[in-house]
């Protein structure tokens, strides 16, 4: 199938053309006349398969002028990247049209965002919180919204955005199209569509963890960090093709290690992204990554699913995912268009069970191969890869302050009290500086 068997008009064609995209994928092609029937739907598709233009093109295509301006298509996304992202394809597409988009998500100013949309916005990329945000506060009409997409909501409920999705549903108006995109389908996933969804469509492209056929999965196993670190810098040095590498930690702090121990080996090759960056860092380091100006960029999996670059020769998985669902999504950074990719995993001993939990959700085998023999294996390991041992009930005799070195000056005189019982005959003494009596008789007749 071709873009011609499908009801395009001729903005999008003109669009697509500039976009040098001739054929839809099967989710493209799959998704396109159930969403034009009006019906709900929910897109079961892996990253990179062509998602954001599967739910754009329809919607677009259904798309009429509104005069008033006001936003009648959400789309919701759960990071700030990915709104900026869906934002530039929708304005891609709509090069030929008199249709206006506006991105708004958090960690930003809320007036300037509220000045964008009453400017006039026919389409919303919106993350959920700043939604609300903008809805309590009257500047989005949610009763206007007549078609709402949800992208990546796998991720969503993940992010813990269960809540403020909730509330948007409630607020939004009882007759409207519901799009639901995502990766996998699960649990949490299939419960929130059983409750705001009317009989929705299930477009599937591939099953759930099936991998891309067109990435070679490639394996290592290494002990530790440094030795991990010898790996790929033997990788980078001796494979030319590996000219664009997406490079996955296991956390923020773990990202900044290897950034710090990477970065005096490759100046201005190196960045990293994680949601401790700066908007404006996140921003251009992602920028210089696509441009080709930077050669590896680091991420966390926070990050993997706002990242929507072309041509990443390889994904490099320095620390295995905690979710085997996230190894998908990872290693289809590359390969995408149809093009082919490389993805290589370094497998610590102790991550060997989660290899095997990624391989049975895949029904595929990682190729493991041998470490290279110049590569030099460190003993040392970093903290965050120690054993920690906890002993219980044990106590410690709280040692002596050394005070040999410590400020110290005298108490004042009404601190140096100490209590004590005084009687009344004391009292009495010390207020009239003599004897107190009560005139005994006895004592006057001897004087």
């Amino acid at each position: 199938m071709t873009f011609e068997d499908l009801n395009l008009n001729k903005p999008l064609w003109n669009a697509l053309e500039d976009m040098a995209i001739t054929t839809p994928t099967t989710i493209q092609q799959k998704a396109f006349p159930v969403i034009m029937s009006g019906k709900d739907v929910v897109g079961i598709a892996q990253t990179g398969t062509g998602k954001t233009l599967a739910y754009l093109l329809p919607c677009l295509r259904l798309w009429k002028y509104n005069k008033k301006k006001v936003p009648t298509i959400l789309v919701l996304v759960p990071t700030r990247e990915l709104v900026k992202q869906v934002q530039e394809e929708i304005e891609r597409l709509a090069t030929y049209m008199s249709l206006d988009v506006v991105g708004v998500y958090g960690g930003t100013s809320l007036r300037t965002q509220s000045a964008w949309v009453m400017e006039g916005a026919d389409i919303l990329v919106a993350t959920p919180g700043r939604l609300i945000d903008l809805v309590m506060n009257g500047v989005v009409r949610a009763n206007l919204i007549k078609k709402v997409i949800i992208d990546e909501v796998d991720e969503m409920l993940n992010l813990g955005f269960r809540h403020q999705l909730i509330t948007i549903f409630d607020l939004l108006p009882p007759k409207r199209q519901n799009l639901m995109f995502s990766a996998t389908l699960t649990t949490d996933v299939a419960n929130l569509i059983d409750n705001f969804f009317d009989l929705p469509i299930r477009v599937e492209a591939a099953p759930t963890g099936t991998p891309l056929e067109n990435i070679d999965q490639q394996g290592y196993y290494v002990p530790n960090f440094y030795t991990k670190v010898n790996l790929l810098n033997h990788l980078l040095e001796h494979d030319a093709t590996m000219d664009k590498v997406l490079l996955f930690a296991g956390s923020k702090k773990l990202a900044d290690k290897l950034f710090e121990t990477l970065e005096e080996k490759y100046p201005e090759q190196l960045g990293v992204i994680h949601s401790n960056k700066s908007q404006n860092k996140r921003f251009n380091m992602v920028n210089a990554f696509k441009a080709g100006e930077s050669r590896i960029l680091i991420a966390t999996d926070l990050m993997s699913r706002g990242l929507d670059i072309s041509e990443v020769s390889h994904v490099v998985n320095f620390d295995m995912p905690e979710e085997a669902e996230d190894y998908i999504h990872r290693i289809g950074r590359t390969g995408r268009a149809e093009k082919n990719g490389v993805s290589i995993s370094f497998i610590r001993e102790k991550e060997m069970e989660k290899q095997g939990e990624i391989e049975q959700l895949m029904k595929y085998n990682i190729q493991i191969k041998e470490l290279p023999e110049e590569i030099e294996i460190i003993e040392e390991e970093i903290p965050e890869e120690q054993e920690r041992t906890f002993v219980a009930n044990i106590s410690l005799k709280t040692a002596k302050r050394d005070l040999s070195n410590s400020a110290f000056h005298e108490k004042k005189e009404k601190n140096k009290k100490v209590n004590k019982r005084i009687s009344h005959e004391s009292k009495m003494r010390k207020k009239y500086k003599k004897p107190k009596t009560r005139g005994s008789k006895s004592k006057r007749k001897r004087k």
